[in-house]
């Protein structure tokens, strides 16, 4: 190498990883200056950390790109570096998404926690974080929300990254704890139940609005929970992520190590960015929306202009493992809208239409548990026309079994209820389904 041409050597130097470089710069002095030149920190930075400017792991600006690479390496020294990378690509992905979309829940995201507040919470809880969680905490301390703020303001209670849903009176909005809340509920919530004083799980996330949706981590085993209907008496919990998924084994690759926590925010991510979950606005509110919104999961279907989506998802909060025949409860989303061209029936058009009739054939599994007749939804009877904003609504509906379907249809009249300008026509709703997922959120 000796003999190279500079940009031979600069060529051959941009290939080699952080540590191969640090060992080429110790050669001698020319080799110490290719490997210093700015341009291959810029390289690193980004190839590495996808980093467009020279900023540490909290966001701080520094002088040049060679020493933030030197400064995110030494702040996550005691991690494996490709996990480190791997939970920056996690965050990225959803802040991100927040960026374009939710700049308002984006900004509630706090700094990341120094390695200090991650064993002050270990030694309150006596626990040891797995080390994935520990690393998702380094980068954010979940986020600037508190309780009081959850309960008293809407603007607020809506702002959770995990985001929720609503219908009836029951409405959820689930964010990341910060380790000191973290502290401070799972003490409370060890406090009630017993068995939790010997347990190793500790309440990573959760929603306080109206009712409660609680999520925790146990940290033996990696996996993550929400607590259902009976989790206030006996602590029941269901599951989040799929446990072949979880690796904690630490005699096997420490690099190769994932917990239900990443895991379950990686999905998220995901689901955010190819916009399987979307942004609800209400009013001035904004939310993240958990019903699906994209096939097989949620529906589709045309019929005489009128379109209908429907999707539906798991209330894990009200969910009884105990009960034989409302287990689960599905809460599910309903959307229509009126094509530009209008309501069409027999080759003529009309500009409005308006809903007067539903029908619901409900299954568990493939057995009809229930099938429903009657007028309007909730109470309403929307008119539809050309231009306007989809008509939403939800409701719930309980099952026995993890999955199961709904279908059905809708009777509309052209024009208005008060004045038709045709007969009724039926509206499909094409075929949704009831499923316990492999990720619950």
């Amino acid at each position: 190498m000796e003999r190279m041409e500079d940009l031979v050597v600069n060529e051959i130097v941009k290939k080699l990883a952080a540590e191969d470089i640090g060992k080429v710069a110790c050669v001698n002095k020319r080799f110490n200056f290719h490997c210093s030149e700015e341009p291959l920190w810029i390289h690193l930075c980004f190839h590495d950390l996808s980093l467009t400017q020279p900023r540490d792991h909290l966001g701080n600006p520094l002088p040049s790109f060679k020493e933030t690479y030197q400064k995110w390496r030494e702040a996550f020294v005691m991690y494996p570096w490709p996990l480190v990378k791997r939970v920056k690509r996690c965050w990225d992905t959803i802040k991100t998404w927040l960026t374009n979309n939710f700049p308002e829940a984006e900004a509630t995201l706090c700094k990341g926690a120094s390695e200090a507040e991650i064993q002050e919470l270990e030694s309150a809880l006596n626990v040891k974080l797995p080390l994935t969680t520990r690393i998702l905490y380094r980068f954010h301390n979940g986020q600037e929300i508190t309780k009081e703020d959850m309960e008293d303001s809407t603007f607020y209670s809506s702002l959770g990254l995990i985001g929720g849903y609503s219908f009836y009176s029951h409405f959820v909005n689930v964010y990341l704890l910060p380790i000191s809340q973290v502290i401070q509920e799972t003490r409370r919530i060890t406090r009630h139940l017993g068995f939790f004083r010997r347990s190793k799980y500790v309440l990573v996330a959760a929603s306080f609005t109206y009712i409660e949706k609680l999520f925790f981590l146990n940290c033996t085993n990696g996996q993550l929970y929400v607590g259902t209907r009976n989790f206030p008496d006996n602590g029941e919990m269901i599951p989040c992520v799929p446990h072949d998924l979880i690796s904690l084994d630490h005699e096997v690759n420490s690099e190769q190590q994932q917990d239900a926590m990443l895991l379950w925010l990686e999905e998220h991510g995901r689901r955010l960015q190819h916009g399987f979950i979307k942004l609800l606005e209400e009013g001035n509110t904004r939310s993240i929306n958990l019903f699906p919104e994209q096939p097989p999961i949620c529906s589709m279907a045309v019929t005489n202009g009128v379109q209908v989506r429907a999707s539906a998802l798991l209330i894990p909060e009200l969910a009884d493992l105990q009960d034989d025949v409302e287990k689960y409860l599905f809460a599910y989303s309903i959307r229509m809208s009126l094509e530009p061209q209008g309501c069409v029936i027999n080759g003529m058009p009309f500009s409005s239409c308006q809903l007067h009739w539903r029908h619901w054939v409900i299954r568990s599994n493939d057995i009809v548990v229930s099938d429903v007749n009657g007028e309007a939804v909730i109470g309403m009877f929307p008119l539809l026309c050309p231009g306007d904003k989809e008509f939403v609504y939800q409701s719930c509906t309980p099952l026995p079994t993890s999955s199961g379907s709904v279908e059905g249809s809708f009777t509309f009249v052209p024009g208005r209820l008060a004045e038709p300008k045709g007969g009724p026509f039926e509206v499909t709703v094409a075929r949704f389904p009831l499923q316990v997922p492999d990720y619950v959120f």
